[in-house]
């Protein structure tokens, strides 16, 4: 059996004996997964968390092989626990009782509400799962969850409870050295006076008090909080009210019954997957928890995510653990045709299940809850309640002090319920891609699998895994045989018929309706909210995006989104980023469109688009120096934009918003933002050509050159044509970056514009050398070299000069190629360009390699190396490593040139670079070895 440990020194039990876990770093790891276990920790958290602001070159190598060494020790270990990566990090799946964190959390929870006794005896046993210093043997950078906070409350609880039991004086001494550690902690002091005064200490009590007084008016200047004050008066005057209070004698009571009801609706037929939550609600029920205690569970989610399909389904399988019975009741929370059951109706429903006759049933709510609470005290019985609209809504249906559990599923978070009631949250998410493809097989008769398993993946795919949505999807087919998978994958492939589609014409059964009911109960500011994130065309948003979109202040958008998520309209993925399900996207599109006029959602485009152009502009000014004075244009003011200062926190946002980024172009274009979107599309061209974004390059800079033209624009179209011309020349298409260089450098020499005449030549000079076109190439990069020295661009000269080393190595002038080389890299790494100074780099290694000083060129290429990792330059460091291969072939070095032109290859091909092939007959070579 495994179990894992925080609360103390980090640690994996293996039957109860401790699995070697090596050093710090693997423990911090570890203790970071389990803090959040189930959850997904974002790979940015882990390396802050273990690194700090000082991460090191290597730390995505560093993170795989922890993860990779703690794989192998559960492995080892055997059970059921694992760490899977998930987007955008890793997430350690284990059954929650597994984890002493969760356990201590568990019975904590469980306390609240019970009599002292059994409270005392849940908090001493939570509080001996504490080991000593939390975490220990760990080394984490980053603020951690304040569980010396959870632990130093169930201390005050459990004090609490012991002296309702009467154990003052055995408390006394404890909570004078708690006060002493922690001097200023007015509950502390409390119940360290009420048990001086309950032990006839009355003036220890008072000067307890008094010393408090003075170390707070001294050291902080405040008075003591009004509940201090309370109980200091009530000491001076010997309130009665302090003593301990004699239990009041037992009360005769109606006895009801016996009835057992049995009120689960029908569980679906169809159900795939779900077997974490599942585990999930079969560990509440056998959690060992005290005897009477009771558990609520909420189940919540989105609307159509299945949360009553689960509950349902788990409550038949366990019925007979409930031999008192099951109890049920549709809340109608979100139910578009009726208003949300009120809980003296449902109480009413209960009690007459209960065997109460409607005549002895209260009319005033409190006493029919009591009744309730009474009736199920010595009960054991399951209370289903479905569809809550809030905790409010809840409350009241809760039964006290009895075996029960009460499952509760809601498309609202329950925070309410949670921090009042002790209650545990799960919170759905979507199917797998394999649990959806079972549910659609399963649901249309078994009869398509084997021929159209790949297009039941492609629906699954159009239904974002939503249950709902393979429901009405599989019914469709059930019931139109004639129509193939494949016919509705093309359906639901437009997406601006996709909501439509899934609905079906007979049935009360809507994926649009379930999302519309939601939005319609969302108050008129968040209402607001969703329809403008339905004009932004990405996948996620953050508040900076709806502050720039709304107008509101940064701190209310983060509200906005706050609530939205706990609406479960959108998911936080990570801290301040927010996605939308597929299809939640699409229904916020159509209420956009039916909500806003044309006029509006132009005006929130334009803002959005404004937001983007500014924040990309200054992230490519840090990632690469400017080299010339273009200033982007903007609409309007946008008040809040994110603190970027380095190259680095300028790549960590491009690679956070590239969806975003990539959408805000097609929608700028859609709309007729010309200018807007030719300025966004360059303010892109350093990010796609470090990271190797081929396929997205050439469609940005088309929409930009159409928006250059309908401007009419001659400096924007001759920017565009020159990211056209670098887009066709690295995946190979010489010719075609000739004619846009051409075009390009024709504008430039029309506009007189001198830094725009030497940028377009140098391209210009450096497709001609590819063509093997040298005389001409030369002429170019000569007078653009001659043009960035006048104008005074050390960058545009030192790409010239690199040029020119190209053209003099073709010529077969290695020894002239390495002073191009040397002069260029000299004066990138003066002026900061990385991106630069390491393609200058793997020109190094390259002419070292001819000139035959081999240790010289693999010394190049390892710095370049580590300045393309350094700064995610993915296209950089595949010429890296194929020059490293090569180096290493040239050596008889056979099994380290197979590795780094593997490495190379998988990038070439992804980026569709002429120099695949040229390495895939390298590696054919070597195989032949």
């Amino acid at each position: 059996m495994l179990e894992f440990g925080v609360l103390g020194p980090v640690q994996l039990l293996v039957d109860g004996r401790p699995a070697a876990l090596g050093g710090s770093g693997v423990r911090s790891l570890l203790a970071l997964l389990v803090l959040d276990a189930n959850q997904v920790v974002p790979f940015d958290r882990i390396v802050d968390a273990l690194w700090g602001d000082d991460p090191p070159e290597t730390a995505r190598t560093i993170v795989h092989g922890y993860v990779s060494k703690l794989r192998r020790i559960l492995a080892k270990a055997g059970g059921n626990a694992s760490i899977r990566t998930q987007p955008p990090g890793y997430v350690l799946q284990v059954q929650p009782e597994l984890v002493d964190l969760h356990r201590a959390k568990q019975m904590i929870g469980e306390a609240s509400g019970q009599p002292a006794a059994e409270r005392a005896a849940l908090l001493g046993r939570a509080l001996d799962l504490w080991r000593g210093p939390l975490l220990a043997g760990a080394q984490l950078q980053t603020g951690q969850p304040d569980i010396d906070e959870l632990r130093l409350a169930a201390v005050e609880e459990r004090i609490a409870a012991d002296l309702e039991l009467g154990r003052h004086a055995e408390v006394i001494g404890e909570l004078r050295r708690l006060v002493d550690d922690h001097p200023f902690r007015e509950r502390l002091l409390s119940l360290l006076m009420l048990a001086q005064y309950r032990s006839a200490r009355r003036i220890d009590a008072l000067v307890s008090y008094r010393r408090f007084h003075r170390y707070a008016t001294e050291e902080l200047g405040i008075d003591p909080g009004p509940e201090l004050r309370q109980l200091h008066e009530q000491v001076l005057r010997d309130d009665p009210a302090l003593r301990l209070p004699v239990p009041a004698a037992p009360k005769n009571r109606q006895v009801y019954g016996p009835v057992i009801p049995a009120q689960l609706p029908a569980a679906t037929s169809a159900f795939a997957g779900r077997d974490v939550e599942l585990a999930w609600l079969d560990g509440l029920q056998h959690s060992g928890g005290v005897e009477g205690a009771i558990t609520v569970a909420g189940v919540v989610g989105p609307a159509g995510i299945g949360k009553t399909a689960l509950a349902l389904t788990w409550a038949h399988r366990n019925a007979a653990g409930f031999p008192d019975g099951q109890l049920f009741a549709a809340l109608r929370g979100f139910d578009a045709g009726h208003e949300p059951t009120s809980p003296a109706e449902v109480l009413t429903q209960f009690l007459l299940a209960l065997g109460v006759p409607a005549e002895a049933i209260p009319l005033d709510l409190n006493e029919r809850a009591g009744l309730y609470r009474s009736l199920l005290a010595e009960r054991r019985v399951l209370v289903l309640l479905d569809d809550a609209r809030d905790s409010e809504q809840v409350r009241p249906l809760l039964p006290a002090g009895s075996g029960s559990l009460v499952v509760v599923t809601s498309r609202r978070r329950l925070d309410g319920l949670v921090a009042r009631g002790g209650a545990r949250l799960l919170a759905m998410t979507t199917l797998s891609s394999e649990a959806s493809v079972r549910l659609l097989d399963f649901s249309t008769g078994h009869q398509r699998r084997s021929a159209e398993i790949d297009s039941l993946r492609r629906l699954a795919a159009l239904c974002g895994h939503l249950p709902l949505a393979l429901r009405i999807a599989a019914a469709r087919l059930a019931a139109s045989p004639q129509w193939t998978v494949e016919d509705l994958v093309a359906e639901l492939a437009d997406e601006q018929y996709r909501l439509r589609a899934l609905d079906l014409e007979d049935a009360d059964t809507s994926v649009r309706g379930a999302f519309d009911v939601s939005y319609r109960t969302l108050h008129p500011d968040l209402a607001e909210t969703f329809r403008a994130i339905g004009v932004h065309e990405g996948t996620s948003v953050t508040p900076h995006v709806i502050a720039a979109l709304t107008g509101a202040d940064l701190v209310t958008a983060r509200r906005r989104l706050r609530e939205l998520a706990s609406a479960h309209l959108l998911t936080e993925t990570r801290a301040d980023r927010y996605t939308l399900h597929d299809l939640i996207r699409l229904h916020a599109r159509e209420v956009a469109g039916a909500e806003l006029t044309d006029r509006q959602r132009a005006r929130a485009a334009e803002k959005l688009l404004d937001y983007y152009l500014l924040v990309a502009d200054r992230a490519h000014r840090l990632v690469r120096p400017p080299r010339d004075a273009h200033e982007p244009t903007v609409s309007g003011e946008i008040a809040d934009t994110p603190m970027l200062a380095s190259a680095e926190q300028a790549l960590r946002w491009f690679d956070a918003e590239w969806p975003n980024l990539v959408a805000a172009v097609r929608l700028g274009a859609a709309l007729g933002l010309h200018r807007h979107t030719w300025q966004l599309a360059l303010c892109l061209r350093t990010y796609v050509y470090l990271r190797g974004l081929t396929s997205d390059w050439a469609m940005l800079f088309e929409l930009g050159l159409r928006g250059a033209r309908a401007s009419r624009d001659r400096d924007g179209e001759s920017r565009m044509l020159r990211g056209l011309g670098n887009a066709a020349e690295l995946v190979g298409e010489f010719e075609l970056a000739l004619g846009r260089y051409q075009q390009a450098h024709r504008i430039a020499v029309e506009l007189d514009d001198p830094a725009l005449v030497a940028i377009a030549g140098d391209n210009l000079g450096g497709i001609l050398a590819e063509l093997r076109r040298f005389d001409e190439a030369e002429t170019y990069l000569r007078t653009s070299l001659d043009l960035y020295r006048r104008i005074g661009d050390g960058q545009g000269e030192a790409i010239a000069l690199n040029n020119l080393g190209v053209l003099a190595q073709d010529r077969g002038q290695d020894e002239p190629a390495f002073d191009f080389y040397r002069r260029a890299l000299a004066l990138h790494e003066s002026g900061g360009n990385h991106e630069d100074g390491a393609r200058s780099l793997a020109n190094l290694c390259w002419v070292s390699r001819q000139l035959g000083r081999y240790d010289e060129a693999e010394g190049y290429a390892r710095d370049g190396l580590r300045l393309a990792q350094t700064y995610g330059m993915a296209y950089v460091e595949a010429m890296l490593h194929h020059q490293l291969g090569e180096l290493h072939l040239e050596q008889g070095r056979g099994q380290a040139a197979r590795l780094e032109l593997n490495l190379a290859l998988t990038v070439y091909r992804r980026m569709r670079s002429p120099y695949a092939d040229a390495v895939e007959g390298l590696l054919a070579g070597l195989a032949d070895v």
